[in-house]
């Protein structure tokens, strides 16, 4: 266990930051990728799997571990990194994500969200104070404070009304914190696709004071350019000296662009649900291994790539897993991915430290430019 949570800047190159996060469970190099352990686990890998990858950092989600086995439980048990056997930094989310994804299933209000559980149908509330006392019973390394994640699209009076509750959600996660050496409490900016929103929004979370700042409410079907243009506000917005996060990103191109502005994390469920779909990314482009011209194909799924499924297995074997529909499949293929994205991190954060950026987000849209290779 460390001592203070701390982020420091190593380097810059233009808007991008390379830095380093010091947490409870250890240190994070940023820019960094957190791939999503919904429910105390990150789908088809095991712990020290995902260590494997290069990942230094995890999310995990406050309403599924509050629905089942319940956060008193976990604490019980010695807290989510020992239920879970991860040592290392774990963030929840707040919950607020759901407040939009699970519309059918609740009802909102100046108090806080009552959702009907969409496991038994058992009503239950979720307000910022009980959200911050789930994730400090979780022991997560960051928490989020509650917010409404406001949906795409919306009307620029209803953005501001999301978004004023989530600042007011906002002050009231704040008060119910209880610091703990090496942990943090990030607040989030919400207003939608509305540049004016999004400064008052930063406003205003700034004033209440947080270790960190995120960026919510994006990557809900606006798009890549009204994404990037929501950053190019936002960020001017936010303070040099803590960490910024962009929740539930994504693309490697996102990413790319996104760390251009000065994002330092990201999470996305992306790289494990294709995994799960037999989709993979590469450094030419995803691939599909359902598709037939993989069945006799003896090459590796990326031949850059050193993750122990690229090394070992070919792509003919990989399209018979998933042709088979073998629980092997989606290990390999989610190992991959997950390495894909830890050595693009990995890139990023070699690229700002040499001034080299732009030259590392060139090459890369040029090979992707390129696509997959086909067998000969």
């Amino acid at each position: 266990m460390t001592g203070d949570f701390a982020f420091c800047l190593l380097a810059r190159d233009g808007a991008a930051r390379r830095g380093r996060l010091t947490t409870a469970h250890g240190t994070v190099e940023t820019p960094a990728f957190m791939p999503v352990g919904t429910a105390g686990t990150v789908k088809a890998m095991r712990p020290e799997d995902v260590a494997a990858t290069g990942t230094e950092i995890i999310l995990a989600n406050t309403y599924h571990l509050m629905l089942r086995p319940g956060a008193e439980r976990i604490a019980a048990l010695g807290g989510l990194n020992r239920f879970m056997n991860w040592p290392r930094p774990i963030l929840t989310d707040s919950g607020g994500f759901q407040v939009m994804s699970l519309a059918k299933l609740r009802e909102i209000d100046e108090q806080g969200v009552t959702f009907r559980s969409h496991l038994d149908g058992a009503r239950f509330a979720l307000t910022p104070e009980r959200s911050i006392e789930i994730q400090h019973l979780l022991g997560s390394d960051i928490a989020m404070a509650f917010d409404e994640c406001t949906p795409f699209p919306a009307e620029e009076d209803e953005a501001r009304r999301s978004m004023e509750l989530s600042m007011r959600w906002a002050a009231r996660a704040k008060s119910a914190y209880r610091p703990r050496p090496g942990h943090a409490l990030f607040g989030i900016v919400q207003g939608g696709i509305y540049p004016a929103l999004r400064r008052r929004s930063a406003a205003a979370v700034m004033e209440i004071g947080f270790d960190g700042y995120a960026v919510g409410g994006l990557a809900v079907g606006e798009g890549q350019e009204r994404m990037l243009a929501v950053l190019d506000e936002t960020m001017l917005a936010l303070p040099a000296d803590r960490p910024r996060y962009l929740m539930g990103v994504g693309k490697p191109a996102d990413i790319i662009g996104a760390v251009r502005r000065g994002v330092d994390l990201f999470d996305c469920v992306l790289p494990t649900r294709s995994g799960r779909t037999a989709q993979a990314f590469t450094r030419r482009g995803m691939v599909n291994l359902r598709n037939a011209r993989h069945s006799a194909d003896p090459r590796p799924l990326d031949p850059d790539c050193a993750c122990g499924t690229c090394r070992q297995y070919s792509r003919a074997y990989l399209h018979h897993l998933v042709r088979a529909r073998e629980i092997l499949a989606p290990m390999l293929l989610t190992a991959h991915n997950l390495r894909y994205y830890a050595d693009l991190m990995a890139d990023l954060r070699g690229a700002i430290e040499r001034g080299r950026l732009e030259d590392l987000g060139a090459g890369i849209a040029a090979r992707q430019e390129e696509g997959d290779i086909p067998p000969l």
